[in-house]
């Protein structure tokens, strides 16, 4: 999980990278409409032990998402086995497999009338597989069960290409996997990930997908990056055979974490958005609030260019 943020008036190259951003600007200090703790789906998921990215990350879509039908559940618990220093997620030695939990998200999916489900995961190197096997069988539960849409959003699964065909095997409409910053800043970023690694996985997603499945990646904007080493990841992704690519503004979760360089403008995320769209992807999200799992559903509806 993620939760992702800055923007200046000078193009993003002239922001020196042993600096921090300053004040979050105004266009992402967004009131959010209510309690979370108020909404009736709130007890629900509460009641069935499930977490939501929506809610963990208390993110600022999470009415408008799921006014639309859209939620993003993490499966495989709340701890993962890597240190990336952009992330709010707890590290360090993940509980067992909970094997209920494929038949608890379904559950959610159909009692929240959820049209287009995103599911998500921590990283979970301990496992064999990665919990490719976890994973289908949360996607088959939801299939079975309701008639919803199903996102997943994939590690990297250590580059197991076999891992991935179990959950390519469960036929998602959407597989995700993020490729989150530009290959120079990994080590700082994702220093246990590997760049050509997650390109990989979206290569043989791709390569081997099932007849309509579309693949999807997300890159966090602020963390140090320029301009020109962003639209060289997204040639790297429409090569890779990605189809939806979308940019957003990374906000550090405290402190401790990578800190924020730069905070983007609206206008410069629709520059980059329409640089991205002239790639050829299918469908292109891009501005400050813009998550991975944001408005998930459109990217169905985008007409293929």
């Amino acid at each position: 999980m993620r939760d992702s943020g800055i923007p200046g008036d000078t193009p993003h190259t002239s922001n020196p990278v042993n600096k921090r951003a300053g004040h979050r600007p105004a266009w992402l200090k967004i009131r959010v409409p209510g309690d979370l703790e108020r909404l009736p789906v709130t007890g629900l998921i509460n009641d069935l032990a499930l977490n939501t990215v929506c809610q963990e990350a208390r993110c600022p879509n999470i009415f408008e998402c799921w006014g639309a039908g859209t939620a993003t559940f993490m499966i495989l618990g709340d701890i993962c086995t890597r240190r990336c220093t952009f992330c709010a997620v707890g590290r360090g030695t993940p509980r067992e497999v909970e094997s209920d939990e494929p038949e608890r998200v379904a559950a959610a999916v159909e009692k929240m009338g959820v049209r287009h489900a995103v599911i998500t995961m921590v990283n979970r190197d301990d496992l064999s597989d990665g919990g490719a096997a976890h994973f289908a069988r949360t996607v088959e539960a939801v299939r079975v069960r309701t008639g919803a849409a199903v996102e997943v959003l994939i590690s990297d699964l250590e580059g197991n290409r076999e891992a991935l065909r179990v959950v390519i095997a469960s036929n998602p409409e959407v597989l995700a996997h993020n490729i989150e910053t530009v290959p120079r800043l990994y080590a700082q970023v994702r220093p246990v990930a590997k760049y050509e690694r997650s390109l990989d996985i979206l290569r043989w997603a791709h390569e081997e997908r099932s007849p309509g499945m579309l693949t999807k990646s997300s890159i966090m904007l602020g963390l140090g990056e320029t301009d020109d080493e962003v639209i060289a990841v997204a040639r790297d992704l429409r090569a890779s055979g990605v189809d939806i690519f979308t940019l957003g503004q990374y906000l550090a979760p405290t402190g401790e974490h990578h800190p924020v360089r730069k905070y983007y403008t609206p206008e410069e995320f629709a520059q980059l958005g329409e640089r991205a769209r002239a790639l050829g992807f299918h469908h292109v999200e891009s501005a400050p609030l813009v998550r991975s799992s944001y408005m998930a559903h459109r990217a169905l509806q985008s007409p293929a260019e």
